[in-house]
């Protein structure tokens, strides 16, 4: 599985909201500036993120974003599906039948399925098993959360 700008962008946007969390709602203009990203990109992001209960927005002057749960409970992979799908490294992996690759009407019958659901489970452990709030505590054990959360690249 390789992360699109969706999901690059999109775990970002979400730290960066984890380091400014209990600050009020942000402007999506102000994540954009910080995280060097289009505002319009960020914006489709975004909604797909509200969509999934993730973030809540507020309108009007002193609106913005904010992450809809404490960082603690959003999980790096909660916001990669829905910014990208299912976690795997080939499609043949999402449902236990297979679909999609000339091998794949005989799953039972694949030398290489097993590797793959590894690697899967692998991608899903990290991923499941971070939060926004380890990224915080990261990010303040290196004594980066605030430049950090306006420097990424």
């Amino acid at each position: 599985m390789r992360i699109s700008t969706r999901g690059e962008y999109g775990v970002r946007a979400m730290f960066d909201l984890a380091i400014h969390y209990g600050k009020g709602p942000i402007p999506l203009r102000v994540i954009a500036e910080r995280q060097v990203v289009s505002e319009h990109y960020l914006e489709q992001l975004m909604r797909s993120l509200r969509q999934a209960g993730l973030v809540v927005s507020r309108r009007g002057a002193q609106g913005g974003y904010e992450l809809a749960d404490h960082p603690e409970n959003i999980r790096i992979g909660d916001i990669i599906r829905v910014l990208e799908g299912p976690i795997t490294p080939l499609d043949c992996l999402e449902s236990t039948t297979g679909t999609g690759g000339p091998y794949c009407e005989q799953p039972e019958l694949c030398v290489l399925r097993g590797l793959w659901r590894s690697l899967q489970e692998s991608m899903e452990q990290v991923l499941d098993n971070t939060t926004l709030e380890d990224l915080r505590r990261d990010a303040a054990a290196m004594k980066v959360a605030e430049s950090y959360a306006g420097n990424l690249s």
